[in-house]
């Protein structure tokens, strides 16, 4: 039963976390990569266009939306809430700079998934976890795709920070297929990914080969 005042806990996949870039997907497209990303078993889709303008990124994410409705698997629109609720997204991720967790929570409803950026202890300590959903953990490791990505955590301290996160947490920051299963074995829910799968040759068998890596992880610990 839920108590009076608590919202209940909006509850998505994390296994593998595709955040897409449309530079990194290169002549093939972003669109085009989603979908096989999708075919290949991607189990939450976030867009995340930060240098797009508003009609670009309705344009895209409006198609990546349907697709992943398509698939069933959940659409989350990174910083932009208002192209989130344009395009009726799943959900919001937002980050240490970005709109405050609780402005973003009245604005998008209690029902929706709103994820939040964490770097370090500081912000554990400060955010407001009745409010978001999950929480993503990194950089883990050293990453090209956020110009103004924090200094990596490592494992050791990924595994730390983790312990002290009371909802399920995703990791993101330069986690490839050779990490994606040391990541999960460290506490992770889940893996968010960029170049592993939008600069993939083969982004369909990219996304099945790090579902299996995290599966097997998770099939020893069982």
């Amino acid at each position: 039963m839920t108590m009076p005042g608590h919202r209940p806990r909006a509850m998505i996949d994390l296994s593998l976390y595709l955040v897409t870039d449309r530079g990194l997907c290169g002549s093939r497209g972003l669109i085009t990569t989603v979908r096989a990303a999708l075919q290949g078993g991607i189990t939450a889709l976030q867009y995340r266009a930060k240098h797009a303008t508003l009609r670009e990124a309705l344009a895209e994410a409006s198609i990546l939306a349907s697709m992943a409705r398509e698939y069933g698997v959940p659409f989350i629109v990174n910083d932009r809430l208002d192209l989130a609720l344009a395009v009726e997204a799943d959900g919001l991720h937002v980050g240490q700079s970005d709109m405050p967790v609780a402005l973003a929570r009245r604005l998008l409803g209690p029902d929706k998934v709103l994820g939040l950026s964490i770097t370090e202890q500081r912000d554990i300590d400060e955010m407001e976890a009745e409010m978001i959903d999950y929480v993503g953990l990194g950089p883990v490791f050293a990453t090209a795709t956020k110009a103004d990505a924090s200094s990596p955590l490592g494992l050791d301290q990924f595994r730390s920070l983790r312990t002290a996160i009371d909802l399920p947490v995703v990791a993101i920051g330069g986690i490839d297929a050779a990490q994606a299963g040391p990541v999960i074995a460290a506490g992770a829910d889940g893996i968010a990914v960029v170049s592993a799968i939008c600069a993939a040759d083969d982004p369909q068998a990219a996304s099945r080969n790090l579902l299996d890596r995290i599966e097997q992880v998770r099939a020893k610990g069982a």
